[in-house]
């Protein structure tokens, strides 16, 4: 029987505890799932690339049906060179759906026979983002239950400034 591989994409700048809670929902219904890091063509990350893959790395280690890699191009070619059936995708909210619907046709079009799957984060995350992650760090705010530990840490180092008050 095949091994159903599903691809979740994204910059992860940074992973937040609604990520996390799409790959543990992910493996429900795959038999592996691969976090794919995408670098960020739109706006300059906090994180490099590295720093990215070695924090969701960390957290996602216990998994051992779920990795963790960087690719570069098009979504549909690298899901095809992993042998995906799938790629993840999370909707927040109906302002999230429009693009990722178009994105979806797109990717139809370019590969037919790749899935996008839509999923929603529990209630819990539906108002997180890693923007707003990145704000509030910024702004000296504590993020403890929005990201993972890991995350949170590395979110402290980054805005020295960010004292865990609040929290």
């Amino acid at each position: 029987m095949k091994k159903k591989i599903a691809i979740y994409p994204g910059t992860f700048d940074p992973f937040t505890n609604g990520h996390l809670d799409l790959v543990i929902r992910s493996l429900g219904i795959f038999d592996e799932v691969i976090v794919a890091l995408a670098p960020s063509l739109k706006k300059i990350p906090l994180f490099t690339i590295e720093e990215r893959l070695s924090l969701i790395e960390k957290t996602l280690k216990k998994y051992d049906r779920v990795r963790c890699e960087v690719f570069d191009g098009l979504l549909v070619d690298y899901v095809k060179e992993k042998k995906g059936v799938a790629i993840i995708r999370g909707l927040r909210a109906v302002s999230d759906f429009e693009y990722e619907l178009q994105m979806a046709l797109m990717n139809r079009r370019l590969r037919s026979e790749i899935e996008t799957v839509f999923m929603m984060p529990s209630e819990e995350y539906s108002y997180l983002t890693a923007t707003i992650v990145k704000e509030i760090a910024l702004l000296g705010g504590c993020v403890k239950g929005l990201v993972p530990l890991t995350v949170e840490k590395a979110l402290k180092e980054k805005f020295k400034r960010m004292k865990g008050k609040n929290c």
